[in-house]
């Protein structure tokens, strides 16, 4: 963390609020997309730009593209891959799709709540008792915010509420899994390795739904959409995004992050007509809370 009198405070916390309008609003814009290119067809074009993107991002920077990796390390790697860049991205695709902007803004910010729950099971961590209440308000919020949809008997919304949830963890096991190799080799290395590794496999599995979309008369629009979720908000955003932890310190930024869901809930109302009744915003107000709590009451504990 740099110092707080230094001008680069300034402007990494406008950078941050200015990532949080990105993301917010990409929930929205993403949704567009795969409604005029279908899901499978963006997740095709999306793997192949962001290999593409990692591949010219290492080899800028001198490096070969491709993992440098101990032999013992390579297991692991592959489960890293698996989790992270194919599950994780795969069911984010869908879940967005199938459900609303503003549930996905609030269920992907469970994260904290399923890596505390993987900690405690996996390396026996800790828990607090303002941890676990903390978690009973997330989870309790989350059936108050799908209450409407399983009454409803909507369950193609429904299903993707249950898509991102199950992402939401695969994400929190993935940031678990990828800490060793960060310290090894550096962010953006892992970053841009599990992208180039995880991308042919992607491609593969979209190929099919590649193959039947239009892509020849889809509107400029939206592959300017398009080319804002990968380019602006996914490969740009994350990089933008650790510098600005460099700069300010995790605990510092990680509070902008509640900041996301309500931008993507305002966004999707103005642009695309999406409501909230008052059960839905006290169930966000629920996870909200719940994962707020669930995330920095432990926040003195050893690592």
């Amino acid at each position: 963390m740099i110092a707080e009198d230094d001008p680069r405070q300034g402007r990494a916390l406008a950078g941050a609020l200015l990532l949080v309008l990105t993301w917010g609003a990409s929930f929205t814009i993403q949704k567009a997309a795969y409604q005029a290119m279908g899901p499978g067809a963006f997740l095709f074009a999306r793997s192949l730009l962001m290999g593409l993107c990692a591949a010219g991002l290492l080899l800028s920077r001198g490096q070969a593209p491709w993992p440098q990796l101990r032999a013992q390390e390579r297991r692991g790697f592959l489960l890293l891959v698996a989790v992270g860049p194919v599950l994780h991205i795969t069911l984010v695709t869908f879940g967005i799709h199938w459900s609303t902007a503003f549930s996905s803004a609030l269920l992907m910010a469970c994260g904290p709540v399923f890596t505390l729950m993987l900690l405690r099971l996996l390396r026996g961590t800790r828990v607090r008792r303002a941890q676990a209440l903390g978690v009973a308000l997330a989870f309790a919020g989350v059936l108050l915010f799908m209450s409407d949809k399983l009454i409803g008997a909507d369950w193609r919304a429904g299903g993707g509420d249950l898509v991102l949830l199950l992402a939401a963890a695969l994400f929190a096991l993935y940031t678990i899994w990828v800490a060793p190799f960060v310290e090894r080799h550096g962010g953006v290395e892992t970053m841009c390795w599990t992208t180039l590794c995880a991308s042919p496999v992607l491609m593969a599995v979209s190929a099919y739904a590649a193959w039947q979309a239009p892509y020849a008369s889809i509107p400029l629009g939206i592959w300017l959409a398009f080319l804002w979720t990968v380019l602006v908000s996914a490969f740009l955003g994350w990089m933008m995004w650790g510098w600005i932890n460099a700069v300010r310190g995790v605990a510092r930024t990680a509070p902008l992050m509640y900041l996301i869901p309500p931008v993507a809930g305002a966004v999707a109302w103005l642009v695309a007509g999406e409501s909230f009744g008052g059960m839905k915003l006290a169930g966000a107000l629920l996870v909200l809370g719940g994962v707020a709590v669930t995330q920095f009451a432990g926040r003195h504990q050893p690592p």
